[in-house]
């Protein structure tokens, strides 16, 4: 195979790259790929080392065989750290930074994906080689370095891609930091220094970071640690890159998969809106009585926000489904079948037998009320600096919650217990094990082992950047400007250090986790009551920990399956954040200071709102009020107990394992149960049916009966139309959504009705 860059490194044999490359990357030369001409029409069969072949293919079942069918060992050696790949990152990282700020402060809220940015950088990348002169075309010597600097006329490669796409993606990691600034200015009157502002986003940003690089023996370098979700980036990286003749087939139905997408996703978003929730129920109840009807919209509506539940409601909106559910493997939607199940009949139970006084609120909403049922607004118990009045709360009353949310919020304890229990039981050997390995340079896992010629990074780069971190902001909270004493800081990094591990390992065993900041919020609210600003800051460092070290795990996954540098993903990801960081700050600054009484309003207008912000300071007076709401004698005193139940759940099933050894063949995950039954208890829930139908469809019957298509193209069809979709969804947004300033809505008719899109109500 040629290497277009012409930087292989002269001691690495290029018989190597051919021996390793995959058959989905088109090269059937490795040992297995060599079954697919000579075993075409076989019967399905399982080879001596276990792998299951159908008509010659291998079947993807787990972590072991994506390293060896899925993804390509290929290396070329080309460079990865290059003035064009941080030009593009930094461009694209202010792009996602600025609209992920922008629609933080807007009623309708975009983010544009990882796949829709991939794009973008591929799109200039290759521009820039092809319209750029080459050195060589040029005799003089200074000239031809200059050109070879910027990179000009020169093959834009897989790593400068991963590079770029990686700083342009991990822009919004201090977003955290960002809100609780934002948060601080409205509901407080009050702005931190700059100085503070420095120190505050840096710690915040990166010490997430620190844990996950000090973790990588356990939660990037074992082959099962996939990280499911970056399958369909790694696919398409190596498709848009690896050997463009041979691939030339795939790109295409690349191309026609996002060029459909495109067209599609114009009918669900802005014509005929009812694509988005079709329910053969809710048509069925169109003439029936208002009462009839509304108890139909609880149980089958869902294609609007807060509707219901959403039960055999389809969507046709791939915005919506979008390739997780392609790439998530079928243990985890198992899974999350089991809690979708128990999500029903728990929302049902509870609304229907008026727990918590439910039948006075909304079915579904994640505001507060007042007793009489309005809403609660949490200034009505503050004092001007923010802190609870307790002369205003005993006149005004404690706030209620909607069933609906008592039980997401309880479901996230139990998930959270579950989920350090199950940790410990059922991978505790594992662990040991893939440490032993990595110290010993013995993983078995061949990228890691293509890897081993990279230079680490060391282990005290990361604990002096912790310490960096720790001091900076240590710094910040002696000083005393975010109300948050020294020793709630440090119990904030406890926490969430704690927890990091284990959502880490959920995250790269799964594909997905368990929702944490119930916890970091918890626990700020027992250690500082009456102190929601202080809270605020605490959710964001315990919180951003977790969020972080999984974020990093991710991307450092990606880098080994891609062959990027271990250094290199070590300074470009600390670059990008800080970028992303400084530039939200700077966003966020503006934006306060030229539109503070229409976010301050509840309502905002067609242009700002600031509803993001202000749920963020509701749920921190919440639990500001955590003694009288959730302790002993509190009406929800069942949320705090949920991490103490979810402790034991996975021993029940580790016991009933040991009365039924069988039950040990059915992958079961008590964690990733808990939090499913639980994840949907607000929103758009018409998503949720075609979800498990693509799922179905994916890894059932696609990835069992022909896994050649499959492998071929399950990922890459899922990243053309997340694409596509987000595209159209971008341009709509600024078009027609009002992201401009002003909205065009589409004309009422049957398929776009004034109501609910699914014509529940």
């Amino acid at each position: 195979m040629s290497d277009p860059t012409g930087t292989r490194a002269p001691d690495e044999p290029k018989k190597v790259v051919a021996e390793t490359t995959v058959e989905p990357l088109s090269n059937k030369t490795s040992a297995n790929a060599l079954h697919d001409t000579s075993t075409e029409s076989h019967e399905d069969s399982q080879h001596d080392d276990g792998v299951v072949h159908v008509k010659g293919h291998p079947v993807i079942r787990n972590g072991i065989d994506v390293s060896r069918f899925l993804i390509s060992l290929r290396d070329d050696g080309d460079p990865a750290f290059t003035f064009r790949s941080i030009v593009l990152g930094s461009v694209f990282t202010a792009l996602s930074s600025v609209i992920t700020m922008l629609y933080l402060f807007k009623p309708f809220q975009v983010q544009v994906s990882t796949i829709f940015i991939q794009l973008l950088v591929f799109i200039f990348g290759e521009a820039w080689a092809l319209s750029t002169p080459r050195p060589d075309r040029f005799k003089t010597k200074w000239i031809q370095n200059t050109l070879k600097f910027v990179n000009s006329g020169q093959p834009f490669g897989i790593k400068e891609h991963v590079v770029a796409s990686l700083v342009a993606s991990s822009a919004n990691n201090g977003l955290s930091g960002v809100e609780v600034y934002a948060a601080e200015r409205l509901f407080y009157d009050r702005s931190i220094s700059a100085s503070t502002a420095v120190l505050a986003t840096f710690s915040i940003s990166l010490c997430g970071f620190v844990l996950a690089g000090l973790l990588r023996p356990l939660i990037v370098y074992p082959a099962e640690m996939v990280y499911w979700l970056t399958l369909p980036q790694v696919v398409l990286f190596q498709n848009l890159h690896f050997d463009h003749v041979a691939n030339r087939g795939r790109l295409i139905k690349f191309g026609w998969a996002l060029f459909f997408a495109v067209v599609w996703e114009i009918f669900p978003a802005y014509i005929i809106p009812w694509f988005s929730g079709i329910s053969i129920f809710c048509l069925a109840s169109i003439n029936a009585p208002k009462s009839t009807r509304t108890i139909f919209s609880t149980i089958f509506g869902g294609a609007s926000s807060n509707e219901g539940m959403g039960i055999l409601n389809f969507s046709l909106d791939w915005q919506y489904i979008q390739s997780q559910f392609l790439s998530l493997p079928l243990k985890q939607q198992f899974n999350s079948w089991i809690g979708y199940i128990i999500l029903y009949a728990a929302l049902l139970g509870l609304y229907y037998n008026d727990t918590w006084s439910a039948k006075s609120f909304p079915f579904m909403s994640t505001s507060l009320f007042a007793g009489n049922g309005t809403v609660f607004h949490p200034t009505s118990i503050l004092t001007d600096d923010g802190i609870v009045d307790e002369a205003k709360l005993a006149e005004v009353g404690l706030p209620y919650l909607t069933s609906s949310t008592v039980w997401g919020y309880f479901t996230q304890n139990l998930a959270i217990g579950a989920l350090i229990t199950h940790v410990l039981i059922f991978y505790g050997k594992d662990m040991v094990l893939a440490w032993k390995q990595a110290r010993s340079r013995t993983q078995p896992d061949p990228h890691y082992q293509g890897m081993l010629k990279y230079k680490e990074v060391p282990q005290w780069w990361y604990l002096a950047l912790f310490v960096l971190c720790f001091f900076a902001g240590l710094a910040v909270n002696i000083i005393g400007e975010t109300t948050l004493p020294w020793w709630g800081y440090i119990i904030s990094l406890l926490l969430g250090s704690f927890i990091a591990p284990f959502s880490c390992i959920l995250y790269g065993l799964y594909g997905s986790g368990v929702a944490t900041n119930q916890i970091s919020k918890m626990v700020a609210g027992a250690v500082h009551p009456s102190l929601p600003l202080a809270n605020l800051y605490f959710a964001s460092w315990s919180h951003q920990v977790i969020l972080l070290a999984v974020n990093l795990a991710n991307w450092l996954k990606v880098g080994q399956y891609t062959k990027v540098p271990h250094r290199v993903m070590f300074f470009t990801q600390i670059y990008a954040t800080l970028l992303g960081a400084g530039l939200n700050y700077a966003v966020m600054t503006i934006i306060v200071n030229s539109q503070r009484e229409i976010l301050l309003d509840p309502a905002g207008n067609n242009i700002w709102s600031g509803s993001v912000i202000q749920s963020f300071n509701t749920q921190a007076v919440t639990w500001a009020l955590a003694k009288e709401m959730y302790g002993p004698a509190g009406r929800y005193f069942i949320v705090p107990m949920g991490i103490v139940i979810g402790l034991f759940v996975p021993l029940i099933h580790w016991g009933l394992i040991k009365l039924f050894p069988k039950l040990k063949d059915i992958p079961i995950n008590t964690s990733i149960i808990c939090a499913y039954a639980g994840l949907n208890y607000y929103g758009n829930t018409s998503w949720i049916w075609s979800s498990i139908a693509v799922g179905i469809f994916s890894q059932i019957w696609l990835r069992r009966r022909m896994p050649k298509i499959y492998n071929k193209y399950n990922y890459l069809i899922g990243a053309a139309l997340d694409g596509g979709s987000q595209l159209v969804i971008f341009l709509l947004s600024f078009a027609v959504f009002g992201a401009s300033g002003k909205a065009y809505p589409f004309p009422e008719w049957w398929g776009n009705p004034s109501g609910n899109p699914d014509h529940c109500l």
